[in-house]
């Protein structure tokens, strides 16, 4: 059941790579959320109950449901539709998340500890990869947020590969500092918004003290 999670979280990704639309940005976050909670619900239940259900709030409640509530209002609030053409074309980043994912599962290979969960490594590693990716290729800065909780997501995953164990205390520390992430980077956004009419990246170049 894990490997299918693994694949469907794959095929978010190639989504990513495909879409233009910010709506369909969201959506795919959402479902992220959602594959996330079925990784834990399927994986992780010999970690303590306490750990086990904050996990499982933080992936439904926060990852699936608050996180694209708000990014949905910041997209309306903006009247962003449809992403702006891209540095890159959509067929370079179709292979670019190929590429990335053969070199995570060599790595894995490579790494071979008996300590690592080594298909939430590769995972990982391209979700991680890739958002850095996602952010250098959009103009706008609500597709850096996106980029950005692609990369948190990964991160997740990330310390999945590294052992079952997660204390509850540097978990929450993550899940309060991505939720403050995105809360100021949305306020950000409609504050650019309204300031220049559009929140392309280029006009942080006018922003003054």
């Amino acid at each position: 059941m894990t490997y299918l999670f693994i694949i469907l979280y794959a095929i978010t990704l190639i989504y990513f790579a495909l879409s233009e639309r910010t709506k369909k940005f969201v959506w795919l976050l959402a479902i992220q959320g959602l594959i996330l909670f079925g990784v834990v619900f399927f994986s992780l239940n010999k970690i303590d109950i306490f750990d086990f259900i904050f996990i499982l709030l933080e992936t439904i409640v926060v990852k699936t449901l608050v996180v694209p509530w708000f990014l949905n209002k910041v997209r309306k609030h903006n009247q962003l539709k449809r992403e702006h053409e891209p540095y890159v074309p959509v067929f370079y980043s179709i292979i670019v998340v190929v590429i990335i994912l053969i070199i995570s599962f060599m790595l894995s290979n490579y790494l071979n500890d008996s300590q690592m969960h080594t298909q939430y490594f590769t995972i990982a590693f391209t979700s991680i990869i890739f958002g850095g990716y996602f952010i250098m290729i959009h103009k706008n800065l609500f597709s850096n947020v996106v980029g950005y909780l692609i990369i948190e997501n990964g991160i997740f995953l990330l310390s999945l590969a590294v052992g079952s164990i997660m204390p509850i205390m540097v978990n929450l520390a993550i899940l309060l500092d991505v939720f403050m992430g995105v809360l100021i980077l949305g306020l950000f956004i409609n504050r650019v918004g309204d300031t220049f009419k559009s929140v392309k990246t280029e006009h942080l170049s006018k922003l003054k003290d």
